[in-house]
């Protein structure tokens, strides 16, 4: 009998009938190690391979199935997946068609909650420098939890017994399931929109990781992130640690330790002021013992026994000063006159009328000018002779020069 042949696609089809005929092939659980993992982001698909020591096989997991991950695979991590292999027709090659994925040692929702909380430290929602200081006194406490759980009734004890003056607002929320994480934003977009608040306190009691999960939620962090108003985590016990703690100005190991960081306590604020009210008298108290001390010897002092005698020793000293000042207004005047006649006679001796007085006589011509040269004089010229006691008007007749 003669072999048929066939052409490749007809093969591929073949044996993508074997494969999908066959029960242990369409519903079997593969365990391998993730690689050339791809997240196909215009189709949403995931493309990658499976391997372990011996081999590698490729996989495929559509959209459909993806999406409802609660983690996202990368390369390297360990996985079970359950699916169906068969054949391409078209490459000829066959590939595992994943529709579940599980992580082979960890839970899906660690790896979730890890591969978050590694995305926002990254953004720099958990910094430090950006979170809010909580008000000392606040006057009105926001608080989103369940209203019907233990949480709500030891939040609202503590707040009324360690600071009654502050108002308590409730904001009734889901804190479980799937509602609760778009009921949690809602709970902290209220007291940031329509009720203000000085500080809201978030949280709820203990319970499982999946009862806490909500509180792990992206959009829940990045609101709580993005609030104006100063925000407590307080989620489940001391030992469970949520993505909203790290966002959350301050994290409370439980909701009751929340109440007590939310508001001071009366007692002490009380015995603070006891204690501020008793080191204010005691300071009154030696402030006027001191004065009465100051009085006492002011009292006693010599002046108010005897104002004559203190007066007459104010004159005394008066006197004293009058005396110095006198002695010094008179040395002052002295050395100013005896300064004054040395300037006198340096005057005097530069006065040309003391000259004059000697015999001696100054010639000015029509102008006042003096004559000084016998050339600067014309016959017929008229002069003023200058001496001390007058002048006299001459006119020249000859000039003679000293040969």
């Amino acid at each position: 009998m003669q072999n048929a042949i066939l052409t490749v696609t007809d093969l591929n089809e073949y044996l993508k009938m074997l494969m999908d005929g066959n029960p242990l092939l369409t519903n079997l659980y593969v365990k391998g190690e993730i690689s050339n993992f791809t997240n196909h982001y215009k189709t949403g698909h995931f493309y990658f391979s499976l391997k372990d020591e011996g081999g590698a096989v490729r996989g495929v997991m559509f959209r459909s199935y993806a999406q409802r991950l609660a983690f996202l695979p990368e390369n390297g991590m360990k996985v079970i997946v359950h699916g169906r292999v068969s054949v391409f027709p078209r490459d000829g090659q066959y590939q595992i068609y994943v529709d579940d994925m599980q992580p082979d040692g960890i839970g899906a929702l660690w790896i979730a909650y890890e591969q978050l909380r590694r995305r926002l430290e990254a953004e720099g929602l958990f910094d430090p420098a950006r979170k809010r200081p909580l008000p000392p006194y606040p006057e009105t406490v926001g608080v989103i939890t369940s209203p019907t759980g233990a949480a709500v009734r030891d939040v609202m004890h503590i707040l009324g017994r360690r600071y009654p003056l502050a108002r308590v607002v409730l904001y009734p929320a889901l804190v479980q399931g799937a509602g609760a994480a778009p009921s949690l934003v809602a709970g902290v977009r209220y007291f940031n929109e329509q009720r203000p608040v000085d500080v809201i306190i978030l949280g709820r009691g203990g319970g499982s990781t999946e009862d806490l999960w909500a509180f792990n939620d992206e959009a829940l962090a990045r609101t709580v992130a993005a609030s104006r108003i100063p925000v407590i985590s307080a989620v489940g016990h001391e030992t469970d640690v949520t993505i909203c703690d790290f966002v959350a100005d301050m994290r409370a190991p439980t909701p009751s330790a929340a109440a007590e960081l939310a508001v001071p306590d009366q007692l002490e604020l009380r015995a603070a002021l006891n204690a501020t009210e008793a080191r204010l008298a005691a300071t009154v108290r030696h402030r006027l013992e001191t004065e009465r001390k100051r009085v006492a010897a002011l009292r006693e002092a010599r002046v108010l026994r005897m104002p004559r005698v203190y007066f007459e020793d104010l004159r005394m000293q008066l006197s004293y000063l009058a005396e110095r000042l006198q002695r010094a207004s008179e040395a002052g005047v002295t050395a100013k006159r005896h300064a004054l006649g040395a300037v006198a006679a340096k005057l005097e001796a530069l006065n040309p009328l003391g000259v004059l007085s000697r015999g001696y006589t100054a010639v000015l011509d029509d102008e006042g000018h003096a004559v000084t040269r016998c050339a600067s004089l014309s016959s017929g010229q008229r002069v003023q002779i200058r001496f001390c006691d007058g002048a006299a008007d001459a006119r020249i007749i000859d000039g003679k020069e000293r040969e």
